[in-house]
């Protein structure tokens, strides 16, 4: 009997031994939206061969279980309203260890392209001549509102979905009347994140601009992870349905047609508020 390289008698394929990992290199990693399962098998790998690993304050810390025992492990948290490590020093920090021939995970929570600093870090460290790779990880404007029980996009709902920041770096204003016609003319569903600092005055400016007061919402507070909870409401009451649920940030705001889509709300206060 013969058979291929490759393969085993019974015909299934050998699991291909994994890839060696580049000393000298940093690998800008997503962690996922919470929930330490949804990483990724490439993000494990790269945690299990990394001499220093930058972690972000959102990321789940059982991830680090994946670490090596002797790899070092640096806080770097950026939390809104609370003191964070400057960008500049964190760019100097994986460019140093890097120049000296570490690898380095900058694991980042949810995908790090998607709000996560990611495209500004690749500048810095290419520009330095640092090797560079993007590990993708799942968003939270994807997976939270999926945890609640709502598709951004569904079909005869949502052709298709928008993701936009609450939180800019110089303070200004999104394009609300764009935006309010994406929702209700267009029939996309807006998901914003770091929002819920200013819910009211959004969901304000979103009316004003055109939308629909009777537009459904939800607001779900550390999708995918144990202490997970969400309001659903409409874009006029939102905001007194998030105060009454006192949710907080990390929080995803979604405002179209799938937020009626959600589970069940949390209480019968909530629904009053609703």
């Amino acid at each position: 009997m013969s058979f291929s390289p490759g393969t085993t008698t019974s015909g299934t394929a050998k699991p291909k031994p994994p890839k060696p990992v580049a000393a000298g290199k940093v690998y800008l990693t997503g962690a996922g939206p919470g929930d330490p399962e949804l990483i990724t098998l490439k993000a494990v790998r790269l945690l299990g061969a990394a001499d220093l690993v930058l972690i972000d304050d959102l990321v789940h810390r059982a991830v680090l279980e994946h670490a090596r025992p002797d790899a070092r492990i640096v806080e770097v948290g950026k939390r809104g309203g609370c003191k964070s490590t400057p960008q500049a020093f964190i760019e100097r920090l994986m460019i140093r260890a890097a120049r000296a021939g570490n690898i380095v995970v900058r694991l980042k929570g949810g995908d790090p392209f998607v709000f996560g600093r990611g495209g500004e870090e690749v500048i810095a460290l290419e520009a330095a001549g640092v090797n560079v790779e993007v590990i993708s990880g799942v968003t939270a404007g994807i997976a939270a509102p999926a945890a609640a029980g709502i598709p951004v996009t569904h079909r005869g709902l949502a052709r298709g979905v928008t993701l936009i920041t609450g939180h800019t770096r110089d303070g200004a204003a999104p394009d609300w009347k764009a935006l309010a016609a994406l929702v209700q003319a267009a029939g996309t569903t807006l998901v914003i994140y770091m929002g819920m600092k200013n819910i009211a005055a959004m969901c304000n400016e979103l009316q004003r601009a055109g939308l629909s007061a009777a537009t459904p919402a939800a607001a779900v507070q550390s999708g995918t992870c144990d202490g997970q909870r969400h309001v659903t409401a409409t874009l006029a009451t939102l905001a007194a349905a998030v105060a009454g649920a006192r949710l907080a940030s990390p929080a995803v705001i979604v405002i179209g047609a799938v937020a009626q889509l959600a589970r069940g709300e949390l209480d019968s206060a909530i629904r009053r508020a609703a």
